[in-house]
């Protein structure tokens, strides 16, 4: 593959860090460039089409026409056909009844691979901020964790190495790249930014798969901010085209789906059968999925939802999307995931970390009752509690073999209704100060931030943004004020938030920049379909053009 209209405008280190035999240079190869360069040139322009797609659903919403189940003959047949499934679990995917979640950060990852839990989801996307250095030493870090290279002494002297014990169980990897929506713009390919999840699969897949092969196990995914069945087939055919390229068996790679956006809970079994020979099942991205219905729905004044701590997992809309998903997953013969316990201890405070793992145990008991087949934590000490309450309930290593009935309406996916839900004062306040600290530290370089004691990344900020821009949009009444919410008193407390912070911090922070994207989406004056392409390019740093000729082979 020609690299030719290729330009590389960051600098490649040849120089590695830590303790580790490779460098940012053994990762951003030639070889490994043409490959990507090839699926990219193959698959942007359909990446690219489906986008503009998702701009007419959002029409058509818009217009009032309501999200439905699809009707095409083709589609119905395959959601009425009960004779095909997905595929077969993959070594190492089996039993994922606990998956701890974090960026590809080298202290993270051996953090991770400590944790006792079955799988490791290493997040090129929610939990990352994509500096370029994130990106390409988060390829680093994998890679060296594939290898058992990965141990490692920080400039303090503290080392961190993974536990090999023998006969312990080391969590299984998977990697979730960016979505279809992310580019990376520090490099171009004929004068356009490289698609963001083309390279996060690509530099992984090449250097990664046959090795994952010659330990018995396979390069696992999980992808993404769907909107569409379309969207899992060009998944799949870059699968396709990327195994045969390197000469490994179709079907090695095995991918589950996040469904975190509306329109995908529509479409539920047509993406399974898009990935069919891939697929390794559907995981319920929560709150992901709380700001896609409300960005979906946003021009709905019937429905706009309460303050985000009233909208919980058995709200209408939540519980029937969660209810669908085990149900179709069963039926097809694939892994159902639950979702993310955010929660994190409270150390200096015995009662309120009590209250807090309660909720994590109430939690996912109600997850393997419904009889989902695993869940999602984001600290090690929640996965004991995760762990405890599917071994007493799921002494099997999935619960696939059980179909919950679910008799979920088209109607009852979009049922935001919340009996005595409310907005408040307080509520405003407290997703400004969420939103101005993720924006913050996100621009920073960080995509995983401890807030309130929980671990947020982008799809909690996200909750915050889309909230205030709906509240606003429909001037709804303050509950504890009795008061009109208006733009100018959203953006009070936007400014009244940002002093305080800088108080608090100081110099060397940057909520007064995070604020001055927040404030015309909160004022609801604009909307950015997503908060990680709205303040991108903050941490875009173009440099010097790399001549392509140097890199190593």
């Amino acid at each position: 593959m020609s690299l030719t209209g290729v330009k590389i405008l960051a600098p490649i280190s040849g120089v590695p860090e830590y303790d580790s035999p490779v460098s940012q240079a053994d990762i951003l190869t030639k070889s490994a460039l043409s490959f990507v360069v090839m699926l990219h040139r193959a698959f942007n322009p359909t990446r690219k089409e489906l986008l503009s797609k998702r701009e007419a659903v959002q029409a058509e919403i818009d217009s009032g026409k309501p999200l439905t189940f699809i009707k095409d003959p083709a589609m119905t047949q395959i959601r009425n056909d009960p004779t095909w499934h997905g595929a077969f679990p993959a070594k190492g995917l089996a039993d994922r009844r606990s998956e701890i979640t974090g960026p590809p950060e080298r202290k993270m990852v051996v953090n991770a691979l400590n944790s006792p839990v079955k799988t490791y989801m290493s997040d090129f996307e929610d939990s990352t901020s994509p500096t370029w250095s994130n990106v390409i030493n988060g390829q680093v870090n994998l890679y060296d964790a594939i290898r058992k290279q990965i141990d490692f002494t920080n400039d303090a002297g503290k080392n961190y190495a993974v536990d090999r014990t023998p006969l312990r169980h080391i969590p299984t990897l998977i990697v979730r790249p960016r979505g279809w929506h992310m580019v990376e713009k520090h490099i171009l390919v004929d004068d356009e930014p490289l698609s963001a999840s083309i390279l996060d699969f690509g530099l992984y897949f090449y250097h990664n798969a046959r090795e994952l092969v010659s330990q018995g196990m396979g390069p696992y995914f999980y992808l993404p901010k769907l909107e569409h069945h379309l969207e899992a087939k060009l998944w799949n055919d870059i699968f396709n085209v990327a195994q045969d390229s390197l000469l490994i068996s179709r079907g090695t790679i095995r991918a589950t789906v996040l469904i975190e956006t509306l329109p995908a809970a529509y479409q539920m079994e047509e993406i399974i059968y898009q990935l069919r020979n891939h697929s390794a099942g559907l995981n319920c991205g929560r709150w992901d999925y709380i700001f896609s219905t409300i960005k979906r729905l946003r021009n709905d004044p019937s429905k706009i939802l309460p303050d985000r701590g009233q909208v919980t997992m058995t709200s209408p809309f939540m519980e029937a999307y969660c209810k669908r998903l085990i149900n179709v997953c069963h039926r097809r013969q694939v892994h159902a995931m639950g979702g993310m316990a955010a929660q994190i201890p409270i150390k200096n405070d015995p009662v309120a970390n009590d209250i807090a793992m309660t909720k994590v145990a109430n939690d996912k008991l109600r997850e393997v009752t419904m009889h989902y087949d695993g869940t999602w934590v984001a600290h090690p000490a929640l996965a004991p509690i995760a762990n405890d309450k599917f071994n007493t309930f799921m002494p099997t290593p999935n619960q696939i073999h059980i179909i919950p009935s679910e008799n979920v309406s088209e109607g009852d996916l979009s049922n935001t209704s919340i009996v005595g839900g409310f907005i408040t004062s307080q509520g405003i306040r407290e997703n400004i100060y969420i939103a101005l600290c993720y924006i913050e530290s996100w621009i920073r370089g960080y995509g995983c931030v401890p807030i309130n004691n929980l671990m947020e990344d982008a799809a909690t900020a996200e909750v915050s943004r889309l909230q205030l821009y709906s509240w606003v949009k429909h001037k709804v009444t303050l509950s504890d004020l009795d008061l009109q919410i208006t733009p100018d008193i959203v953006e009070q407390i936007l400014t009244e938030e940002v002093e305080k912070l800088v108080a608090k911090f100081g110099k060397g922070y940057k909520f007064e920049i995070a604020a001055e994207y927040l404030k015309p989406e909160v004022r609801g004056e604009s909307l950015a379909e997503f908060l990680t392409t709205l303040v991108y390019d903050e941490i875009v740093e173009v440099g010097e053009e790399v001549d392509i000729s140097t890199l190593r082979d």
